[in-house]
């Protein structure tokens, strides 16, 4: 929601609420075009049969093509881009953040839809989908907001090193992996600044596996020859690194180092596998953040959270 007055506002960019947003679509249309609404349940009940479970659905779709929903999605999406304008000056108080927000939710069904599919081809073609849906959500975002503000929207992206690094700088874009980061820097420039968080050891709060309650974790100290080891090393307990415009300390920290990665899961008995991959910092960032001793986050409301009827959170790769 806009915060209208401070006109500051707090939005989501990751693909996991896809029946979520099935419904946000057709509340919509229920409220600003009930025939449309209609053909529209019509084409999302191509769901029904999963009982909203979203993972079941992408493990249907790789023994029997027929069971896609792709077309559905797909066409639902273009009815709503192409009928916006009539749908827009439908609404009695003409609220045009209405409309665009069923417009990315019909678009965030279409790319989950295609994301759950690949989940279980290639974790690849998955992994960039994802991304690729961040930055297409980020980028239509800003300019919704230029449009409705006649100025240049500015945001600060919250996501893990793994997104907003980028990618081209680390095994994962060796392996055929692009991220936010790297997609952001591809269509923004200078304009983006990454800026990427470390630690050596302390708390987290993480899972022992999927489907796991999560728990206050021990972090090992970071590995020799890794980023984390190193500055620990330097002995101050939480410092900055500019790394844009210092061609000094890049070409001090030029060579690969490894770099940890811990998201929703941390596998300690199998760190140096699960968590730890090559880096480059310099290219990775424009600036590090390092706090040597970390602790675990911890909810504000320690009251159980409803059943979620999406695939966990980072689901299957973990950050």
């Amino acid at each position: 929601a806009l915060a209208r007055d401070a006109q500051v506002g707090f939005y989501g960019l990751d693909l996991y609420s896809l029946f979520t947003s099935i419904q946000a679509v057709l509340a919509y249309l229920d409220r600003v075009d009930p025939t449309a609404a209609r053909r529209a349940r019509d084409r999302y009940s191509c769901f029904e049969r999963f009982a909203e479970d979203s993972q079941a659905y992408g493990y249907a779709t790789r023994f029997d093509l027929e069971t896609s929903c792709e077309q559905a999605v797909l066409a639902q999406l273009r009815e709503l881009v192409a009928k916006g304008g009539e749908v827009s000056r439908g609404l009695a108080d003409g609220d045009a953040d209405a409309f665009f927000h069923a417009e990315q939710n019909a678009r965030l069904v279409k790319n989950a839809e295609g994301y759950y599919r690949a989940m279980f081809s290639s974790r690849v073609s998955s992994w960039n989908l994802r991304d690729r849906h961040m930055a297409e959500t980020l980028d239509a975002l800003g300019a919704h907001l230029a449009r409705r503000r006649n100025r240049p929207a500015r945001f600060a992206v919250w996501a893990h090193n793994s997104h907003v690094g980028d990618a081209r700088a680390t095994e994962m874009g060796a392996a055929g992996e692009l991220n936010l980061g790297q997609l952001a820097r591809e269509r923004h420039g200078a304009a983006a600044a990454l800026v990427g968080f470390s630690t050596h050891h302390g708390t987290v709060t993480a899972a022992n596996d999927w489907d796991e309650p999560a728990q206050t974790r021990q972090i090992r100290p970071g590995l020799e020859g890794s980023y984390e080891a190193l500055f620990h090393d330097v002995g101050h307990g939480r410092f900055r690194l500019v790394l844009r415009g210092n061609d000094e300390l890049a070409k001090a920290l030029a060579a690969p180092r490894l770099q940890r990665a811990i998201g929703v899961i941390y596998r300690p008995e199998t760190e140096r596998h699960s968590h730890y991959f090559h880096a480059r910092l310099p290219r990775q960032f424009d600036a590090v953040i390092h706090l040597d001793a970390t602790r675990a986050l911890v909810p504000l409301e320690r009251r159980a959270a409803p059943a979620e009827a999406d695939a966990p959170e980072t689901y299957p790769s973990g950050v």
